[in-house]
């Protein structure tokens, strides 16, 4: 049996309406879900990404420490999104300067390339590329 790939990504960020305007600037698209759970343990906010993947952003009531993410502690390191070759690499690096996000340049590795940024909880994200695309 195969391994299923992944469906959506959710993150815990400490301020939900900064992070809403800041992903949907990134993502050029408005979340297609605003809500708190059933259960009223935390609130999520929900974009819809190409290939049928959902990235959510969540507050849990009274929970969140304020501390900002760190790949260096247990839990997530990063949050690669996987283009197609150098052409669409260099368009995201132009556009995070557009949207004035800092990000350190494209860096090539015999694994692949990427563009790595941060959001404004201090997670990390990059973009990626395979080795000869």
């Amino acid at each position: 049996m195969a391994f299923p790939g992944l469906q959506h990504i959710a993150i815990t960020v400490s301020d939900l309406e900064r992070s809403t305007q800041w992903y949907s600037r990134l993502f050029g698209a408005d979340p297609v879900l605003d809500e708190d759970e059933e259960g009223g343990q935390f609130h999520h906010t929900v974009f819809a990404l190409d290939g049928g993947n959902l990235f959510g952003l969540h507050t849990h009531q009274g929970r969140e420490s304020g501390d900002p993410a760190d790949e260096h502690r247990t839990g997530v390191d990063h949050i690669s999104f996987g283009l197609n070759g150098t052409a669409e690499l260099e368009q995201w690096r132009d556009r995070l300067d557009e949207l004035g996000i800092s990000h350190g340049g494209i860096k090539k590795a015999h694994y692949g390339s990427g563009v790595s940024f941060r959001d404004p909880d201090n997670i990390a994200l990059e973009f990626f590329i395979a080795p000869g695309t």
